[in-house]
């Protein structure tokens, strides 16, 4: 949480960020620490949205996280309508848009973003967007 928590100051937002635990990144588990490639030395054609990680969290765990998130976003009245910031992690970012958008979080995997990058969320009629990504 530390760094998402410091882009969060690095753009100017610090004083008015509230910890919100559900935006935690992806629990890695027994992997946490590892590349992907060092993960695949050990079980080869692992994938992170379909396999998740021993001792960590599937994609379903996040994806019911994302949807808790999304869930109380959408009903807190004194939100609708209004723009929200959100600093998190990748992995759970990617899970994100992909339930935001009605996606199986598997999906995820098709929504590549980097360190320090921007994604926005919106609307066009009542279709849930990605006005933007990766950005």
């Amino acid at each position: 949480m530390e760094r998402a928590r410091r882009t969060c100051e690095l753009a100017g937002f610090g004083p008015v960020a509230v910890v919100e635990p559900l935006l935690s990144e992806w629990d890695y588990g027994d992997y946490e620490g590892l590349t992907t490639p060092e993960i695949r030395a050990r079980r080869p054609g692992w994938d992170l949205f379909s396999d998740g990680c021993p001792g960590g969290e599937g994609a379903a765990d996040v994806a019911s996280r994302a949807d808790e998130l999304l869930g109380r976003l959408r009903a807190d009245d004194a939100l609708v309508g209004k723009e929200v910031l959100l600093f998190s992690h990748g992995h759970f970012s990617r899970v994100l848009l992909v339930r935001w958008l009605g996606l199986e979080p598997v999906e995820a995997r098709h929504f590549e973003l980097d360190a320090g990058r921007i994604g926005r969320l919106g609307w066009e009629r009542e279709w849930p967007t990605a006005e933007r990504w990766n950005c």
